[in-house]
């Protein structure tokens, strides 16, 4: 993995299994499932998605196994795509208990950690964005703790869909009340103007979006 001059990313933490990753859609019986785990937000689909920006505040989480893996992230591709282009917050239960760490990862290849501090409780901001000649910015803003990451990749992605979603890479989410989604845009525009298709997770479920917005909430 190469870092952008000037970043010190963190290894991921001892609980964070390297072979977790957030992946690509795959479709099968059930529902949508995916190389990485199940969805459970919306996606939109078409072509030409330069950018894709929102924010959300993370839950407080309750540890149901030492299998509970999960985490909101936004993003470019995934569905209809064998790339992912994200940025999120991950919460692993591994240990036992609730680890909360912020990455990016540019699927195929696995995910990468920054080292700075996140709780339950921290607001977050991020986006993806490209000019469509496969590199990519990704950057993630906690704006209750005052710290911003931003890193340029590159990719040859396709740009043909866009997500603000949550996702277990296991399978196994823990339990949280709710988690709000707000001020989506894509390419500039309100995430609802491109017709994005609800993914119901299977244990949670999503409320209607408006304006930009949604809650993810127990099914």
């Amino acid at each position: 993995m190469v870092a952008l001059s000037g970043l010190a990313l963190a290894a991921p933490p001892a609980s964070a299994a390297a072979a977790h990753r957030f992946g690509a859609a795959q479709y099968g019986n059930g529902g949508h499932r995916y190389a990485g785990g199940v969805w459970g937000g919306y996606v939109a689909q078409g072509s030409g998605f330069r950018s894709v920006t929102g924010s959300w505040t993370m839950p407080d989480v309750r540890c149901n196994t030492t299998a509970d893996l999960f985490a909101p992230w936004i993003g470019i591709d995934g569905y209809g795509s064998q790339t992912v282009e994200q940025t999120g917050v991950q919460v692993d239960c591994s240990g036992g208990y609730p680890a909360y760490s912020a990455w990016y990862e540019m699927y195929p290849a696995p995910p990468v950690f920054w080292s700075n501090p996140v709780d339950a409780g921290d607001a977050f901001t991020a986006s993806v964005t490209t000019s469509g000649n496969g590199s990519y910015l990704l950057k993630l803003t906690d704006t209750t703790k005052g710290w911003t990451r931003s890193i340029t990749k590159s990719l040859r992605g396709r740009n043909v869909s866009a997500e603000a979603v949550i996702e277990s890479p296991s399978q196994s989410y823990p339990s949280f009340d709710e988690l709000d989604f707000s001020g989506i845009t894509v390419n500039g525009r309100v995430f609802d103007s491109a017709y994005p298709q609800p993914l119901d997770s299977g244990q949670y479920t999503e409320t209607a979006l408006s304006n930009g917005a949604f809650a993810i909430v127990p099914a």
